[in-house]
């Protein structure tokens, strides 16, 4: 390959990938790349490679490239080279064998709110690095939210940095992206946002660790995003009445409307729960029934999931805001592109101006 080829400037260019690592068995498909486990073959460490064909759009690449040299922290994935063929851009990461979040939760004897407020510490340690560095996830999930091995105490890192972006500290966004029933309300109204809404799906992803159900689920996904909108949800079930106020007093922080008044993360790592310091240790027997079906019935739908039709685009998004972006894309003469993710729990969507 010439100079002029090669979309990543700090890909490897005088080393084949496959000269120095052995591809090894699937580890997972998504709409836009394969992840293989590979071995080094002159160490034999264990790694994955994420290979992503250049099908995909340069701008998306090059981002999440970016964003993962920039990154070194114990809470999130790391990259380790970058590969590229004609065909193909192949980044060698971090290989974490833990499984996810609900997973070790639904196999562990005992489950607590200590146990919850550990995992959302480690989190909030994550994003507060993120955001500190300029960096925002924007798809934070219990999918990419992965224990390092199989051992009792492990971290949890942070991984999937596709739809992240780096940006300025009083830099707003207006791309509409994300997984429906973690987005921020600021999304869903069209609203320029910022890294707050990284909080926001921590705040569901607690109410989840909590409850086992999702704050602001709904069967007709209308009703769902309309419950967002307003922050409808409440702490009435019975099983509420054994969650600490501290719990509860992070939540609602967390989920706060009005992004400005939201917590950040980094104050959101000195709240009382968070530090431990106010946090129950009793087993929580409902909560881990009610994730075990939780996660049973997302890892369906993650399985069955087709790609959203492009009709459907106008059902997700406010008619008024697409028309809007679509006048603005035109003024600039940009194009507008649409992401449509396969195989997440409601589809992601991103429309982004390019």
């Amino acid at each position: 390959m010439s100079v002029e080829q090669y979309w990543i400037s700090e890909s490897i260019k005088d080393r084949l990938f496959e000269d120095i690592y052995e591809l090894g068995n699937d580890l997972g498909r998504g709409a836009t790349c394969r992840v293989n486990k590979c071995e080094h073959i002159g160490t034999r460490q264990c790694l994955a490679a994420k290979i992503i064909p250049k099908k995909v759009k340069k701008k998306i690449v090059k981002t999440e490239i970016g964003i993962l040299l920039k990154l070194n922290h114990p809470n999130v994935v790391r990259l380790k080279e970058v590969y590229e063929t004609h065909d193909e851009i192949i980044l060698v990461l971090e290989l974490v064998t833990g499984g996810e979040l609900f997973d070790r939760i639904v196999t562990q004897g005992h489950y607590s709110e200590k146990d919850a407020a550990k995992a959302i510490k480690d989190v909030l340690t994550a994003v507060a690095y993120l955001h500190d560095n300029g960096v925002v996830h924007r798809d934070l999930k219990p999918e990419n939210i992965l224990y390092e091995d199989l051992t009792e105490n492990s971290a949890l890192k942070i991984a999937d940095f596709g739809l992240s972006q780096i940006i300025g500290p009083d830099v707003m966004m207006h791309t509409v992206c994300g997984t429906p029933g973690y987005c921020a309300p600021e999304i869903l109204k069209g609203q320029k946002y910022t890294k707050s809404i990284d909080v926001w799906s921590i705040g569901v992803i607690t109410y989840i660790l909590l409850s086992g159900y999702e704050p602001f689920f709904d069967n007709n996904e209308r009703v769902m995003y309309k419950r967002i909108m307003k922050g409808d949800y409440n702490f009435e079930s019975e099983l509420w009445e054994d969650v600490s106020e501290n719990a509860k007093d992070l939540i609602r922080k967390m989920l706060t409307i009005d992004s400005k008044k939201r917590i950040t993360a980094a104050q959101a790592l000195n709240h009382p729960w968070v530090r431990g310091t106010a946090t129950k240790g009793v087993h929580m027997e409902t909560t881990v029934s009610n994730i075990k079906e939780f996660n049973a019935k997302r890892k369906l739908k993650y399985a069955t999931e087709t790609a959203l039709a492009v009709s459907k685009v106008a059902q997700l998004i406010p008619k008024d805001l697409f028309s809007a972006m679509l006048d603005d894309s035109r003024q600039n003469n940009e194009a507008v592109e649409m992401k449509i993710d396969v195989g997440t729990i409601n589809g992601n969507v991103e429309i982004a101006t390019k």
